[in-house]
């Protein structure tokens, strides 16, 4: 299952969403009812939740009028397939609390399903950054949680029932997971949303999109309510020290020791002169054209790794026959010694003739490429979307890493 920003945002063009919606202000999209139908519906997630062995306390949660249930409520003491101990809940526990009105919240699940992972991929491909899933499935006048902000955009796909959203003037300034945000108190939160700017009812094929900050609450107006929130993490101007103190690892200036401080006037001036140095120094490798070519990749290539498994291939061999034959012209490796490497902060792909530059996308390509006997430009498409494949493979087959098959 495949699916693009453009189908998510349909009828509103992700052109016009990019320019009136994003980082701006909410957006609520109708749809068919139909719509996510192959995304999640009642089956599937009964069908999740028989994988007892992923659900513990931390993966699945119970919330009753916005108080948290404790997780020995409705758990047993178990041990993890790797050993480790955990709450994990009890079907006829969870159930009991279900009856009673309690939400279930299912976290991380953006990779558990095909359909779940389409709309992970579709705002990942979009380069919005890393999406992250989780199921909240609530009840009628039940409602699961406060007035509150996210510290990431959320996208809230309507998968079964209805949610009347109160979306709130407030918007807190770009809030990041960091306890200066997460210790906000309720009271807090109640005098900093400000007035009820929307109030909008999110039915089934429905779509809501709120930027990071947004004050919001939700109440399940149908019997049963189900939506997917994908939080939508982007990469930030902080992201650019961390690139940047692996960067100064190899400038000298930042490994000298700084000035002695005695309490004298002159120690104090030396260090504020030192500093002053310093700061023009990071303004200058900010410029540097490798600094701002390995910040383009990580902002391109910012999304989790999902799929590329293919251990038929991995093996040599033939596909399955109900499996269409791969469209296009085939290659194979013709230098199988030829493997990624790094550098500091520059990745590229070592052959018999040299490292060949590349960005840690197309590396992290190239690995898939060289795990296959054979490949069209189709197939490396599919398992790496960030990329030009075609461009990519005639890299390769230039540098003799790929020939015609």
């Amino acid at each position: 299952m495949t699916m693009s920003l453009h189908d998510l945002l349909a009828p509103i063009t992700p052109e016009r969403f990019f320019a009136e919606f994003h980082d701006r202000q909410p957006l609520h999209i109708e749809g068919h009812p139909a719509r996510f139908a192959d995304v999640l519906d009642w089956a599937g997630i009964n069908r999740l939740l028989d994988m007892s062995h992923i659900w513990t306390q931390t993966s699945l949660k119970l919330v009753l009028d916005s108080v948290t249930v404790p997780a020995e409520q409705y758990s047993v003491k178990a041990t993890s397939r790797d050993g480790a101990q955990v709450q994990q809940p009890v079907a006829a526990k969870v159930q009991d609390w279900v009856a009673r009105g309690a939400s279930v919240v299912m976290n991380d699940v953006d990779s558990l399903t095909p359909g779940l992972a389409a709309v992970s991929a579709a705002l990942e491909g979009a380069g919005l950054g890393k999406a992250q899933a989780n199921v909240y499935i609530s009840f009628q006048q039940h409602k699961a949680f406060h007035s509150h902000y996210d510290t990431h955009d959320v996208w809230a796909v309507q998968v079964e029932g209805e949610k009347t959203w109160n979306i709130w003037e407030g918007r807190a300034d770009y809030p990041i997971p960091h306890p200066i945000f997460r210790g906000q108190k309720q009271d807090h939160h109640d005098r900093a949303k400000g007035k009820l700017l929307r109030q909008i009812v999110v039915k089934k094929g429905d779509i809501l999109y709120l930027p990071r900050g947004w004050y919001h609450d939700a109440l399940a107006e149908a019997p049963n309510s189900v939506h997917i929130a994908y939080g939508v993490h982007a990469p930030l101007g902080m992201d650019v020290m961390n690139i940047l103190s692996e960067r100064i690892l190899y400038d000298t200036e930042f490994r000298k020791p700084l000035p002695r401080q005695d309490g004298s006037a002159a120690a104090k001036f030396a260090l504020s002169q030192t500093l002053a140095s310093l700061g023009a120094r990071l303004t200058e490798l900010a410029k540097d054209p490798k600094v701002l070519e390995v910040l383009e990749g990580f902002i391109r290539d910012y999304r989790f790794q999902r799929g590329g498994y293919d251990l038929l291939a991995a093996r040599g061999a033939a596909p399955a026959a109900a499996e269409p034959a791969p469209s296009g012209p085939r290659f194979r490796v013709a230098e199988p010694g030829a493997k990624p490497v790094r550098r500091g902060n520059e990745f590229g792909l070592k052959t018999a003739s040299g490292v060949i530059p590349m960005s840690y996308a197309e590396v992290e390509a190239c690995a898939w490429v060289l795990a296959r006997p054979m490949l069209t430009e189709a197939e490396l498409s599919a398992a790496s979307p960030a990329i030009d494949a075609g461009a990519l493979i005639g890299r390769l087959k230039q540098a003799g890493v790929l020939a015609g098959a």
